[in-house]
C-alpha cells in the first residue's frame, strides 16, 4: 500500500521507493491508543496501513475539540512539531485499531540528502495539506452542519460508522444532539 502511494507522484524511482519501506517500522495500536500526546515532540512520520484517528486538540476548560480525522492510506505526523523539534499542541489518537509503518524523522532527512525528489514529494504532500486545511476552514465558514456531514459521507463512507457520535460531532462543529437530528434526516 505505501509503494503505491508514494507511486502517485510520479516523482521517485522504484530504488528510492525501497529505501523508504526499508526504513519503516510496522507499529499497531489499539483503539484509544496514542500516535503522539499533546506536550511530545513529533520525531516520526506514520503512513496509516488500516485504521481511523482523530486529531484534537484541548482547550483551556478541558473540552476536548476534534479538528481532523485521518483515514487508511495517508500520512501523519504532529507536522509543526516535527518542523520545528518543539513540543505538539495536539493529539493523534487512533479511534479504531490501527496498522501503521513509522519512519523516523532522521531516516527522512538522510532521504532528503540523497535525492532531491524526496524534497519534491515532501513539498507535494505540504501543499495538499495546506489545501485540505484551507478547504476545512472554508468548510467550517460556509456550511451549515447538513452539507459538512454530508461531505464527510461522500468522501469516506466507509469509515463514518466507526467514528465515535462525540468526535463526528465535535469534527463537525456541533452538539451530539444536532448530529442526531441530521443522521435522522438524512437517509443513504
Amino acid at each position: 500500500m505505501i509503494k503505491k502511494y508514494l507511486q502517485i507522484f510520479e516523482v521517485l524511482s522504484e530504488t528510492e521507493i525501497d529505501d523508504f519501506v526499508k526504513n519503516t517500522t510496522p507499529k499497531k495500536l489499539n483503539k484509544s491508543d496514542f500516535f503522539i500526546r499533546e506536550g511530545e515532540i513529533c520525531k516520526e512520520i506514520a503512513f496509516i496501513k488500516s485504521g481511523t484517528f482523530r486529531s484534537f486538540y484541548t482547550s483551556n476548560k478541558g473540552e476536548e475539540f476534534t479538528y481532523c480525522i485521518m483515514f487508511p492510506n495517508n500520512l501523519m505526523a504532529a507536522y509543526s512539531s516535527l518542523i520545528t523539534g518543539e513540543t505538539t499542541s495536539e493529539n493523534m489518537q487512533a479511534i479504531t485499531e490501527a496498522e501503521l509503518l513509522t519512519i523516523p524523522k532522521t531516516k527522512v532527512d538522510d532521504l532528503t540528502q540523497k535525492s532531491t525528489n524526496w524534497l519534491k514529494v515532501f513539498k507535494i504532500i505540504a501543499e495538499q495539506q495546506y489545501i485540505e486545511l484551507e478547504k476545512r476552514v472554508f468548510q467550517l465558514q460556509k456550511d451549515n452542519a447538513v452539507q459538512r456531514y454530508r461531505d464527510l459521507i461522500e468522501k469516506q463512507p466507509q469509515y463514518i460508522q466507526q467514528i465515535p457520535l462525540q468526535y463526528l460531532a465535535s469534527y463537525l462543529g456541533i452538539t451530539q444532539r444536532h448530529l442526531s437530528r441530521i443522521r435522522k434526516e438524512i437517509v443513504f
